[in-house]
């Protein structure tokens, strides 16, 4: 946009300068307004120093004059004529390709427009009053005052031997307003001196009592969600934890049953929790023989379960050096017997089994005694001994016992024999003997054990205690190797004579 240059006066030729454009319309320039490209400054001219041509400064001196009218181009149809200049503020109409358009007063809007000063940010300030750090102990005496109270509490004068009242009075705290919810203090409204340095008034206290009693409900709930929330994680971390010991406590259990020539074993074990203090395991023997153990550590959860791991560890690290189950039994008494936690013991029983002849030696540490389906009715393997952990020094019976082809044993906890109906019956010791007795073996003994317990103790029944049941059979076309090595010494004699 071109600036006009006037007179040495000080005033500046508003008058527009009209151009003829291509097809008979106009270009239309003006101090103030953009101007097309095309546009071609009348008269002298000067460019502005920033580059493209600008209006003049909002307080210029107004239009003293006005062009002639014949200062536009030759006349024609189309052709614009120049309207007069008018003094700022005023309205013009030209006419432009035929049409009437009105300009309004944009010099004069501009000319008033107010200077704006960039970067000048105002901010009103802010106060941010922030109470004492308190923590205030159920049995401090502000307690039982304020409960008491149960209003708003003027505490300048106030004099009682409590630590919250001292740091409240050296904070500059003057009113204090106890938050009470179901007649437990839940917190506080601590003001200060006001600004105006009079004292608060009767309705200053009506006001802060009147809020306080709805406040006081609103911050017992948020408590209380923040507290079941609290509450919920803490869950979550010992489910989480329950779940990992239980994946540990599973790998001390055996992952596969031992495979045994004419033997068929079986095994079941559930906890009454995540975690339990029964175990059982099948322990290689150097001479070809098997150690099974059975074993039920007073109490379930967490602390069952520690004990049980050591007690498992202690085993299958003195059976196969020492072999004899009672000899077994007393190493891991004496070693369980310094570590072991007060009012807590082991049952165990240790049968060492010989898969060629059938001949078991066992010994019991006070465990529940196992059940023997044999052709004469169902045996007891009996054998005396004190739990372990109780008392050092103790010396455990070896018993023997012969499978005969198509014997089956039941080695169980009392997870199955304890268990209570819901009028608090016992399932019992007899029902278990005579569960043996009646012919299922393997899987299909363990399966109607838990079908007759879990008729007995109903639909609705919690488990009360771990239970582990370990079957073992020889198998009915089983041959004794004794007796085949007799049979073959007489074979061989009867041969040679």
């Amino acid at each position: 946009m071109a600036r006009q240059v006037g007179s040495t006066s000080g005033t500046a030729s508003a008058a527009r300068q009209t151009k003829e454009a291509p097809g008979g319309a106009s270009g239309v320039a003006e101090a103030g307004w953009p101007a097309p490209p095309d546009t071609a400054p009348a008269g002298p001219a000067e460019a502005s120093p920033a580059g493209p041509a600008e209006a003049g400064p909002a307080e210029a001196s107004p239009v003293d004059e006005a062009a002639p009218a014949d200062a536009a181009s030759p006349a024609g149809p189309n052709a614009a004529t120049t309207a007069e200049a008018a003094p700022a503020g005023s309205e013009v109409v030209e006419a432009i390709s035929g049409e009437v358009v009105k300009t309004s007063r944009r010099r004069g809007w501009l000319r008033r427009a107010p200077a704006v000063t960039a970067g000048v940010v105002q901010v009103a300030p802010s106060v941010v009053a922030a109470g004492p750090e308190l923590d205030l102990a159920s049995n401090d005496p502000l307690v039982g005052y304020l409960l008491s109270a149960a209003s708003a509490v003027d505490i300048t004068t106030l004099q009682l031997q409590s630590p919250a009242l001292r740091a409240l009075q050296e904070a500059g705290v003057v009113l204090v307003v106890p938050l009470i919810s179901s007649g437990s203090l839940v917190g506080l409204l601590s003001l200060g001196p006001r600004r105006s340095e009079r004292g608060y008034s009767t309705d200053d206290m009506r006001l802060l009592n009147s809020l306080a009693g709805y406040a006081a409900p609103a911050m017992r709930v948020g408590q209380l969600v923040r507290q079941q929330q609290a509450e919920a994680r803490q869950r979550e971390r010992i489910e989480q934890e329950l779940k990992i010991a239980q994946i540990i406590q599973q790998q001390f259990l055996p992952k596969e049953l031992p495979d045994l020539p004419s033997w068929h074993v079986a095994a079941f074990y559930r906890p009454a929790r995540t975690v339990g203090g029964d175990f059982y395991d099948f322990i290689p023997l150097p001479d070809g023989r098997v150690m099974f153990v059975v074993g039920d550590v007073t109490d379930k959860g967490i602390p069952a379960a520690l004990v049980m791991a050591s007690t498992h560890a202690l085993l299958r690290d003195a059976g196969p050096r020492l072999i004899s189950p009672g000899a077994v039994l007393g190493h891991v008494n004496e070693m369980l017997c310094v570590d072991i936690p007060a009012h807590m013991f082991v049952t165990c029983l240790a049968l060492v089994l010989d898969p060629v002849s059938g001949e078991v030696v066992f010994a019991n540490a006070g465990h529940d005694v196992p059940y023997v389906r044999t052709q004469a009715g169902v045996a007891e393997l009996r054998a005396r001994g004190m739990p372990l952990g109780l008392m050092p020094g103790m010396n455990y019976e070896e018993m023997t016992f012969q499978f005969e082809p198509g014997d089956c044993a039941l080695l169980h906890s009392d997870g199955l024999a304890e268990a209570h109906a819901p009028d608090r019956e016992m399932f019992g010791f007899p029902r278990v003997s005579a569960l043996v007795g009646k012919g299922p073996s393997g899987e299909a003994l363990i399966d109607l054990c838990l079908t007759e317990l879990g008729n007995f103790t109903g639909p609705n029944h919690e488990q009360e205690d771990d239970i582990t049941l370990v079957s073992l059979q020889r198998s009915p076309s089983a041959w004794h190797q004794g007796d085949q090595a007799r049979l073959g010494i007489q074979g061989d004699q009867g041969g040679t004579s």
